[in-house]
């Protein structure tokens, strides 16, 4: 346990989360959790073109927001750093495709080896190894890639939905300029609801229903661990924790967790492992919402995070109403939300990948994440970092520290 970081306290969150409270960290907090409970309809679409049964499909993403969201409690409530936990979604594009495959028991198998493999990296506390071989332009043009859809999601609407894109989008930026104590997200927030009510959206189809996750017992066969579990391993160690602790560093925290990110998100996944659920890891985008600057003060920015997971534990068993709810909704309004919330977050990501060393590798990152490839039937943030990673190591050789550091020993050998 030496490796991993320590926290502040989790017997003095709830006063210090009561004293830190304030409309900036909750506005962000609601996004974060509105955004992470619209992510699960991801879900739903991988689970159904893979042809899964439906009950299992609910039970999942039901397992999703429950587990992630007790993790989301803890994890910044410790170490009063915004880190909200969620779920891989690379991991769940696997995940889906593999059942039909080797069957879910198998698959959750794999997904139990998949958090032991984390939980070890994160003990052992190689992360500032990976960290090392991984560098944070790279990384950060990996995120950058990843969010450059959200920014583009937010403005696509102004082509068929032009008024009310251009309600929430000037709202955004007048409340900002204009009204200095009151969010502009949650000024943007209302000014679509205000839209939506004054339209007519229809929410008839809005449905009530309670279901919470099931137990099962995972089964063990190397065939699934080869084709999915080490794959989940990889992607947990390698991209999601370096994505996560990129973005908090990203926005001016020098200290992150990261041996304790991955360790904590292995105990997740094993966890995961007996309710049907494949990961649980920092959530990158959810992380760039209760990073920035809109969440308030950097000190009190936890406070988003511990919300997210809230509305997490909170939301999962009526996750089925929360779904007929989110359809009934028109496409724009959380696409414009998300992409209002990560503005500075892309602009910071851009700007840490391209404004110095690695620039190459940084660019081949951002255009492998941007361009959603699958090799091999691994997502494009995967191959972002591998590939972004080997342009690095022929073409900018000299900016990596380890092997400058090696070149350093050696002269003076």
């Amino acid at each position: 346990m030496k490796h991993i970081e320590k926290g502040v306290s989790l017997r003095r969150a709830p006063g210090d989360f009561l004293r830190d409270l304030n409309v900036d960290n909750v506005s962000a907090g609601l996004v974060a959790g509105i955004f992470g409970l619209s992510a699960g309809i991801i879900h739903i679409s991988a689970g159904t073109a893979a042809g899964l049964d439906s009950h299992f499909i609910m039970i999942w993403v039901i397992s999703y927001l429950m587990i992630n969201g007790l993790f989301g409690l803890v994890m910044p409530a410790y170490y009063r750093l915004p880190l909200p936990m969620a779920n891989s979604i690379p991991g769940a594009l696997l995940f889906a495709a593999i059942i039909p495959v080797v069957g879910l028991e198998a698959a959750l198998g794999a997904t139990l080896i998949a958090g032991a493999i984390s939980l070890v990296a994160g003990l052992a506390g190689v992360m500032g190894i990976v960290m090392k071989l991984i560098p944070m332009p790279i990384v950060m043009g990996m995120v950058a890639g990843i969010l450059l859809k959200f920014g583009l999601n937010m403005v696509a609407p102004l082509e068929n939905a032009m008024l009310p894109a251009a309600i929430m989008i000037l709202a955004f930026f007048f409340s900002a300029r204009l009204l200095r104590r009151v969010p502009p997200l949650i000024v943007a927030m209302l000014a679509g609801i205000a839209y939506m009510a004054y339209s007519g959206v229809d929410f008839s189809g809005v449905a009530f229903s309670v279901t919470f996750p099931e137990f099962i017992v995972p089964e063990f066969t190397l065939g699934a661990f080869l084709a999915y579990g080490l794959p989940l391993a990889l992607i947990l160690v390698g991209m999601e924790t370096p994505a996560g602790v990129g973005l908090v560093k990203g926005m001016g925290y020098k200290e992150v967790p990261a041996n304790a990110i991955t360790a904590v998100g292995g105990v997740g996944t094993m966890i995961s492992a007996f309710f049907n659920l494949h990961s649980t890891c920092i959530a990158a985008p959810m992380t760039g919402i209760c990073s920035s600057p809109e969440a308030g003060d950097r000190d009190k920015r936890w406070v988003a995070a511990v919300i997210a997971g809230a509305i997490f534990v909170v939301a999962a068993p009526f996750y089925g109403f929360v779904v007929s709810l989110i359809e009934a909704m028109p496409g724009y309004f959380i696409a414009i939300i998300a992409g209002l919330a990560l503005l500075r977050v892309i602009t910071s990501a851009m700007h840490m990948a391209f404004s110095g060393k690695h620039e190459m590798g940084g660019l081949f990152s951002f255009l492998i994440a941007a361009s959603g490839l699958q090799i091999l039937g691994i997502g494009s943030s995967f191959w972002a970092l591998v590939l972004g990673v080997f342009i690095s190591l022929i073409f900018e050789a000299r900016d990596f520290e380890f092997l400058l550091e090696r070149r350093v020993a050696k002269q003076g050998g």
